[in-house]
């Protein structure tokens, strides 16, 4: 089952994924899809207020924050990682229970990261809020590090997050059932 979507004028089909046995999603993923990446990109910029720097989290995030920085001359933007690398410096972390993974993470931000983003405008950008566990986390994180959230953009928002008056988003991605039947 493929659910048909056209965003920021590319038009994909998305795989329908199960989570539970009565609740399917759509598998988004921009991942190796460069043409995909840099329309989303685009599209999100002509929406973002002012910023000072963006951050997003691992690893869907990825592409889409370098090709945002990239397209806006940004000479750095920010990365909430999965785990605690060595060249990590005087990190802190929060837990996150996102709808694509079946078990409790923490997101980490670097000492140096986050000496930056004091007093600075943030934008929290990513591919899908759902939930808004991840957003939740991120903004936790930039909160911790002293930054101001300015924006939070992300490509789709799916189920209770297209009625979240906070977040900005270029779509909306529906639920769906174990026919393939949108629910939400």
């Amino acid at each position: 089952m493929k659910y048909p979507m056209t965003i920021a004028g590319v038009k994909r089909e998305l795989p329908l994924c199960p989570v539970s046995d009565e609740l399917y999603i759509g598998a988004f993923v921009i991942f190796g899809d460069v043409e995909l990446t840099v329309a989303c990109a685009k599209a999100l910029l002509d929406i973002a207020p002012e910023y000072d720097y963006l951050i997003t989290a691992e690893s869907k995030g990825i592409p889409l924050g370098y090709e945002m920085a990239r397209q806006h001359g940004d000479a750095k933007w920010l990365l909430a990682r999965k785990g605690e690398k060595v060249y990590m410096q005087n990190t802190f972390s929060v837990e996150v229970k996102s709808i694509t993974t079946n078990h409790v993470q923490k997101l980490y931000l670097d000492g140096n990261d986050a000496a930056l983003m004091k007093g600075k405008r943030i934008l929290i950008v990513d591919d899908v809020i759902s939930t808004g566990e991840s957003l939740r986390a991120i903004e936790e994180l930039v909160k911790q590090a002293g930054g101001e959230i300015v924006g939070k953009l992300c490509i789709l928002a799916e189920g209770d997050a297209q009625q979240r008056p906070d977040i900005k988003y270029l779509e909306k991605l529906p639920l769906f059932n174990a026919k393939g039947e949108i629910i939400g």
